[in-house]
């Protein structure tokens, strides 16, 4: 897949390099791979700092070193002008990058070939109402999330779906997940896996104080708002992990599906389920006959 604003006159494909410079191995891996990559490709931008929007840039495709928060960052800085996405591991778990840089070198240019399926994840869009007024509006690839926050009393919160009133909420908070980040703090708060590629929201609660409440799956095509009629003091909004403001009282978080989509190229080899096996140390075995007894 390229971008429909790259110059016909380049048949070299324009490539954003993505990184983290407090990473202490990013200087030396953009060192050692950067003269690699551009054999194949034009490096058009370097941006290490996460700190601008790169919605403006024709580029064919971004390549992201580090870890899977520098690939929510990075989609965050795409906003609504999303491009394909290359993500290479240099941190730990690496659900979304799991390149690692050998293989990068051995892919990358079939990846500049475009000789690989690029597969497209829902994104979340959010704005938080106040009154009338919009006051914050943003993308979230893994997961909206209302905390209590100090004084870490109970907070309800109430969920209505599509207009309708579903249920009030007890406890330390609520997620609404997309399926990339069912395997982030909806995965730590009991919540289930969701396969990457569904379109679909998990709305987990976090300590929820009733046994009979759990996790919900449900179609992301629908409208979800969420409200805080008591918060505490320091009850927030969170995306992605970023806080973004305080809650004040009847204040609407509005949730639904957003247009662009995160775009990642699949590099054959790291199907879902390995990537799942190897990250979450699913490596046990049945047990033989003989292992009955042990």
């Amino acid at each position: 897949m390229t971008n429909s604003n790259r110059p016909s006159s380049d048949p070299r494909r324009r490539v954003l390099l993505l990184s983290d410079a407090e990473r202490p191995t990013v200087s030396n891996e953009l060192h050692r791979l950067r003269p690699l990559l551009s054999q194949h490709a034009e490096i058009i931008e370097i941006d290490l700092q996460h700190n601008r929007s790169l919605a403006d840039i024709a580029a064919d495709f971004a390549l992201v070193l580090g870890g899977d928060g520098s690939i929510l960052r990075a989609a965050g800085q795409l906003g609504f002008r999303q491009i394909p996405v290359v993500g290479v591991n240099l941190g730990k778990l690496g659900f979304l990058a799991d390149l690692s840089p050998s293989e990068l070198l051995n892919e990358f240019p079939k990846i500049c070939q475009l000789a690989y399926p690029v597969v497209e994840h829902l994104i979340l869009q959010c704005s938080l109402l106040r009154g009338e007024q919009e006051i914050q509006h943003g993308l979230a690839l893994n997961e909206v999330s209302i905390l209590a926050g100090a004084p870490f009393a109970i907070l309800e919160i109430d969920l209505y779906v599509d207009g309708q009133w579903v249920t009030t909420y007890s406890g330390d908070g609520l997620i609404v997940s997309t399926p990339v980040g069912s395997t982030a703090h909806n995965l730590s708060a009991g919540g289930p896996i969701l396969r990457k590629d569904l379109r679909a929201v998990v709305i987990s609660p976090i300590s929820a104080h009733t046994l009979t409440i759990r996790p919900v799956v449900d179609s992301a095509n629908r409208t979800y708002e969420l409200r805080v009629p008591r918060p505490n003091p320091g009850t927030s909004l969170v995306m992605d992990g970023q806080l973004i403001c305080s809650l004040a009282a009847g204040d609407r978080v509005v949730v639904q599906r957003a247009e662009p989509t995160f775009q990642m190229i699949e590099v054959p080899g790291h199907n879902y389920y390995r990537t799942l096996r190897e990250k979450l140390g699913w490596g046990g075995r049945l047990p033989l006959a003989d292992d009955q007894t042990r």
